[in-house]
């Protein structure tokens, strides 16, 4: 005969039942075969068999706690007929063996709103009256160890999960257990009260691009595996190929979920102008639900094109407005502010902003004594810049090309002024400081005149031209501090290092 297996976890107890029940008090007789010996427990004193950890009581043979000893063939029978006999193979693993937990599993439905109770299987715990040995349980936890209440007055979804029960026994000093696993599934009240097709609703439209693929879901609540579940092509069942069924769970709990899907390959317009319908085929609550094709509209374009336009308009007036008013809104954020926009870093090490470097005009355009004079100060007291001028801060005896160099090197930027009549410093000292502003990259603004911008090509020495090309130009025109030469200057000059003065200045100086 096949033997029947039997499953425990090391550690734990265990029973074996020789039948279900006895008849006339018949004495049964346990052994154990092994490839030395066999071992009949039935006639053993209770010492010799508590020294083996077992208990044997009418037709059950008690092991108190599963050891890889204990693992093996076993088989009963009634001592006055020894030919009908059971078998048992007892496999003992592990605590983690997926087999055993497997093996230990339950399963358990209860109902939204509903009392349920979790139970413990009574077949795998001990009979009654088995002599010294007291039950003290069971007890309940949660499968991450919290402990738990076997009732619930009225449960909720959040009640599913994995429950462990755990019955203890007393015997001879010692606690032995045997631990089984509950997987509650709490399902919703409709189950019982909404038995038929719940989606989609009967009329229900769905939306459908032709040429794309599709799938429809139609779910019911079923009361018995007999329950068909399917489409409806007009007045005719479809193809099996056309939709795709659930299988039923045959051992499970009742009423239970059931879903067939309707497959689209591919959306013609012959489909739009047909009707589908999910019937539910049973005897007792028989329903269809009809559904609705329905081509999805196209996307307005209107809106994209409106939205696109007015971005690039946008985007238009922006740049326009920042090419417009771009030195305005540098030298807000720069004196109102606080920020210095696209300007260096002030914390370079220099002691001047700026170098005022007058040269030899070649026409009569250039600035006068007075004009120079009103650069400077303008510059200095009513916008805080601080300047380096060949004769307030080179000192005499000095020679006038180390000493223009001293000051560009300490200067942030160097501002070349036309002057008539001819300055101390010279134009020729232009060609000789020409390859140093060139190797530091200085930044160098010219001012110019009306005159010797007209004139400028062809008429300064070559040196000149050659920096005009690596500079910015401002055309002087004077005027009070507001005017647009004195905003185009200060937006090529560098941020000052310090605050202005502020003092009033008479208009044009």
């Amino acid at each position: 005969m096949t033997p029947k297996m039997i499953y425990v976890k090391v550690g734990e107890l265990v029973t074996l039942r020789c039948r279900e029940s006895e008849q006339d008090g018949t004495l049964m007789l346990w052994k154990k075969e092994t490839d030395q010996k066999m071992h009949l427990y039935s006639n053993m004193s209770a010492s010799e068999q508590q020294k083996l950890g077992l208990v044997v009581y009418q037709n059950s043979l008690v092991i108190l706690s599963a050891s890889v000893n204990h693992q093996g063939n076993y088989s009963c029978g009634p001592l006055s007929n020894t030919s009908s006999q059971m078998f048992y193979r007892l496999i003992v693993c592990s605590k983690e063996s997926e087999e055993c937990n497997i093996r230990k599993r339950y399963d358990q439905t209860c109902y939204t709103n509903e009392a349920c109770i979790l139970s413990c299987p009574e077949g795998e715990f001990l009979p009654a009256g088995v002599p010294a040995i007291t039950s003290i349980g069971p007890k309940w936890h949660k499968e991450n160890g919290e402990p738990s209440e076997p009732y619930f007055p009225s449960v909720e979804l959040e009640a599913s999960g994995v429950y462990i029960c755990t019955w203890s026994y007393l015997y001879s000093g010692g606690i032995y257990n045997i631990s089984l696993t509950k997987v509650l599934d709490v399902q919703t009240g409709e189950l019982r009260s909404n038995l038929g097709i719940y989606y989609p609703k009967n009329g229900q439209v769905f939306e459908v691009e032709l040429g794309k693929k599709m799938t429809i879901d139609c779910k019911a609540i079923i009361d018995s595996c007999t329950n068909g579940l399917f489409w409806i092509h007009g007045t005719d069942f479809l193809d099996s190929g056309d939709y795709y069924t659930d299988s039923c769970n045959e051992s499970g709990v009742m009423p239970q979920r059931r879903t067939t899907t309707l497959i689209f390959k591919e959306i013609s317009q012959a489909n739009l102008s047909t009707n589908f319908a999910c019937k539910l085929e049973s005897t007792e609550s028989p329903f269809i639900v009809n559904i609705i094709l329905s081509k999805k509209a196209q996307p307005s374009y209107r809106m994209v094109t409106i939205c696109t336009v007015c971005i690039v308009v946008l985007t238009v007036v922006t740049v326009v407005i920042y090419v417009k008013f771009k030195i305005d809104v540098t030298l807000f954020l720069r004196d109102k502010v606080g920020f210095k926009l696209c300007q260096s870093n002030t914390s370079d090490g220099k002691s001047f902003d700026a170098f005022l470097m007058c040269y030899k005009s070649y026409t009569d355009g250039g600035l006068s004594e007075v004009d120079r004079k009103c650069l400077a100060t303008t510059l200095e007291d009513r916008f805080g810049y601080s300047l380096c001028l060949y004769d307030r801060d080179v000192l005499p005896g000095q020679a006038i090309a180390e000493a223009v160099l001293d000051c560009i090197e300490q200067s942030r930027a160097v501002v070349l002024v036309p002057s008539f009549p001819d300055p101390k410093t010279g134009s020729g000292v232009l060609s000789a400081i020409h390859a140093s502003l060139v190797e530091q990259k200085t930044r160098l603004i010219f001012i110019n005149t009306e005159q010797t911008e007209a004139l400028r090509s062809g008429s300064f020495p070559e040196a000149l031209q050659l920096l005009s090309k690596a500079g910015k130009s401002v055309t002087w025109k004077g005027g009070p501090p507001s005017s647009c030469f004195w905003k185009q200057l200060r937006y090529h000059l560098p941020a000052p290092q310090q605050a202005p003065k502020m003092q009033l200045l008479p208009q044009g100086c």
